[in-house]
């Protein structure tokens, strides 16, 4: 299940829940849209999102989350490549710790960031789930 805060103006946050209790406080238009596009894309049929977004984070944090954004659907990059990406190229690590700290999973698609040797490390929201979503994109 997925929990989506967000205000009028843009969503600012998308987490995965364990918890199969929903709760709904107030749902705004941008919310609606969340909810649209995220069906859409466990659907298959989208592939981006174009929903406002509220991003609360470091300068370098931003960067590592627009250069995620630009990881295209079914495709997958390492640490070191989004580190070289924006200009960082000794910055692996400070990118997985900006992936951790991403509160808009699928959105800002941290799922499609893998080790340098291919293996699937780091998701905050379990391996499990990093694998099922890339399985989903057919990027394994």
């Amino acid at each position: 299940m997925l929990q989506i805060s967000g205000t009028e103006e843009g969503i600012s946050s998308v987490c995965f829940v364990d918890d199969p209790k929903p709760r709904v406080v107030q749902v705004h238009q941008c919310l609606q849209s969340c909810v649209a596009q995220l069906g859409e894309y466990f659907g298959g049929k989208r592939r981006e999102f174009s929903i406002p977004l509220l991003l609360t984070g470091t300068s370098f944090e931003k960067q590592v989350w627009q250069a995620l954004r630009a990881i295209p659907y079914g495709q997958t990059k390492s640490y070191g490549d989004i580190a070289r990406a924006i200009g960082h190229e000794k910055a692996a690590r400070a990118v997985g710790n900006a992936n951790r700290r991403n509160r808009l999973a699928v959105i800002i698609p941290c799922h499609r960031v893998i080790g340098s040797d291919g293996s699937l490390t780091g998701y905050a929201s379990g391996i499990w789930r990093k694998e099922w979503l890339l399985k989903h994109e057919r990027a394994l």
